[in-house]
């Protein structure tokens, strides 16, 4: 397996190139911060997008959801998808209108997205998912029932092609603008987890300080989404 995709005509950066990264390392880290996706398809001519959470395993993505929606049905014999991920890291303030930017990382992924059939594959692949988040739970947790197998669908897609981009720093002024009356510089925006809230239906079972981990109040998400990801690399 190579250690970088080779960009094409749809998955090369055209504007500002300088930001691309086609690495592996680059791209996966990036979608490994993150638990949101937008899914984009065609389906009878019509575009459509759909925002839906993802983990990766290897080389494939992974997406579940009802299995009356009609994006997992249309997948259901392979359809070409587009599937993208965006953190953003922060608002940079310029002196000029123009030059006002934003600081983020992003990747477009391309690929073939089929339903996986098989039942046992399709429950390994929920604990799977519950276990990207919260390592050990599944043994705590009832067993998933095959009436809720077979009400989800879930979707997998080896990663044909993929490219990232990344913008950091401070603006980029001209010389001239330097001249200007105002606050000039970056903004950080992260996305932190706050204290939990325990279920009211129930008294409280079990030390939620163990069973969460990592996701503890403070903590910015896609650290915690990263490390998770890298726990067994």
């Amino acid at each position: 397996m190579p250690d970088s995709f080779t960009p094409t005509a749809r998955s090369r950066v055209r504007r500002h190139p300088e930001r691309a990264h086609y690495d592996r390392a680059t791209v996966y880290a990036i979608l490994d911060a993150a638990l949101l996706c937008h899914v984009g398809y065609v389906i009878d001519g019509r575009p459509y997008v759909t925002p839906t959470l993802f983990w990766r395993d290897g080389d494939r993505l992974y997406w579940h959801g009802s299995s009356a929606s009609r994006m997992l049905r249309a997948q259901a014999a392979g359809i070409p998808v587009c599937l993208a991920v965006s953190h953003i890291d922060g608002l940079v303030l310029a002196r000029s209108a123009f030059r006002h930017s934003l600081n983020y990382r992003a990747v477009m992924v391309f690929g073939t997205a089929a339903i996986v059939a098989d039942a046992a594959e399709k429950e390994r692949g929920f604990n799977a998912f519950v276990e990207r988040l919260y390592p050990g739970r599944t043994a705590r947790l009832r067993p998933i029932l095959p009436q809720e197998v077979k009400a989800t669908s879930l979707i997998g897609m080896a990663i044909d092609e993929a490219s990232a981009k990344i913008r950091a720093g401070g603006p980029l002024d001209l010389e001239a603008d330097y001249a200007a009356d105002c606050w000039a510089g970056t903004v950080p925006v992260a996305l932190r987890l706050g204290a939990p809230i325990p279920d009211e239906r129930a008294p409280p079972r079990g030390d939620p300080a163990q069973e969460l981990g990592p996701l503890g109040p403070g903590a910015a998400l896609d650290r915690v989404l990263l490390a998770l990801a890298r726990r067994d690399g």
